[in-house]
């Protein structure tokens, strides 16, 4: 994998790394994104954001990635370490309130076994 740099280092950019996971990552989908994961190494998690030009005009395009990456900067923490994620937003997704969106990301990272279990 790439050498993390900083804040930066939580995302997912190295185009070798987006294919393997393309190629052999395990996929879920919502009604508001799909999530492909795979196994990579022991460094922090790291995630992709991947939205095509179906998606919309450049405006769209762009929002999408900024929701979504709120999204992974306010739940990065607490992402067990190794794991490479590539999101697909849908389109509905823009419509959803934050709250909304927050639960369905936070929900669908727990089904996979992707969040450190807490400790109560």
């Amino acid at each position: 994998m790439s050498k993390p740099q900083g804040e930066r280092s939580i995302f997912l950019r190295a185009s070798r790394d987006i294919e393997t996971v393309k190629r052999q990552g395990r996929r879920i989908s919502t009604a508001l994104f799909n999530l492909l994961m795979y196994k990579m190494d022991d460094a922090p998690s790291r995630v992709g954001i991947i939205v095509g030009k179906r998606f919309g005009n450049a405006v769209r395009r762009n929002r999408a990635k900024r929701v979504f990456r709120a999204l992974v900067r306010q739940r990065h923490q607490d992402l067990i370490p190794g794991q490479a994620l590539l999101v697909f937003p849908k389109r509905e997704a823009l419509a959803q309130t934050h709250e909304d969106l927050t639960r369905m990301w936070d929900t669908s990272l727990r089904r996979v076994h992707l969040i450190r279990p807490r400790a109560d």
